[in-house]
């Protein structure tokens, strides 16, 4: 691996395989166990994934999401992100409607959903208990993520964050991986956007390495925010495709 990160093609495959095998959290690694080992009922059939859970999309994805983290029988059982929970049900289905995924469902990893330049991450891999990682936790994962943008950086031009937790776990990651965050740091705000200044490439300041970044909110698609209407259909695929444009993609609905 060089310097900035990027490894060459087939970089991501071989950081998230390192992901997956990632044992540095103790809490973590016991709750995701326990999990795959005890089950819910509804999914006594399955053999659960119990590890931390990667990115899933392109390697050459120009939009890149950004959650919280695995939920405990949705990737935590299923291997892939927000797949096999009700915030994938709808997070996926809105990425369907704009145009970024082949399929409105996601139900396991093999079931033939594919990313169009979008990818879907989380600031950290492990399923926490209570869905709440500990500050050290966040910070214990951050590297992967930096990583994660390090070998996206050639083609991302947006982020859409759900939520606050992953807000403000990714700016110090944005920023580690060379954009230039504001300070004060941006609030998190359900449809704030804030354009990062890039990093300079290895030719200087006009090189790809250099391209901004649009950075935008948006609350995060749990049950507790989409159940209660916080977060609407209509609101979250704004949000994708105001994204989705920002970052160069064409053909969305």
């Amino acid at each position: 691996m060089d310097s900035d990160g990027r490894d060459g093609l087939g970089g991501l495959d071989r950081l998230d395989e390192r992901v997956a095998g990632c044992r540095a959290c103790p809490r973590l690694v016991a709750w995701r166990e326990e999990v795959a080992r005890t089950k819910r009922a509804a999914f006594t059939d399955w053999t659960y994934w119990g590890r931390p859970v990667p990115g899933f999309g392109p390697p050459d994805a120009r939009l890149l999401i950004v959650g919280l983290a695995p939920a405990a029988h949705g990737g935590n059982r299923t291997g892939r992100m927000f797949t096999g929970d009700r915030s994938g049900d709808v997070l996926y289905q809105a990425l369907y409607d704009v145009g970024l995924a082949s399929q409105p469902t996601a139900v396991s990893a093999d079931d033939g959903l594919e990313l169009r330049g979008a990818r879907v991450t989380s600031p950290v891999h492990c399923a926490p208990p209570a869905n709440k990682p500990t500050p050290e936790e966040r910070d214990t994962c951050r590297p992967w993520l930096v990583r994660e943008l390090n070998l996206l950086r050639p083609t991302l031009r947006a982020v859409v964050v759900l939520g606050a937790f992953g807000w403000q776990a990714a700016l110090p990651a944005f920023a580690e991986a060379g954009w230039t965050v504001p300070r004060p740091r941006p609030a998190f705000a359900h449809g704030a956007r804030v354009v990062l200044d890039g990093p300079a490439g290895p030719e200087g300041p006009r090189d790809t390495g250099s391209a901004a970044l649009h950075l935008f909110g948006c609350f995060h698609v749990s049950q507790r925010n989409t159940f209660t209407g916080r977060l609407t259909p209509v609101m979250l695929r704004e949000v994708l495709r105001t994204a989705a444009e920002a970052a160069g993609l064409y053909g969305t609905k």
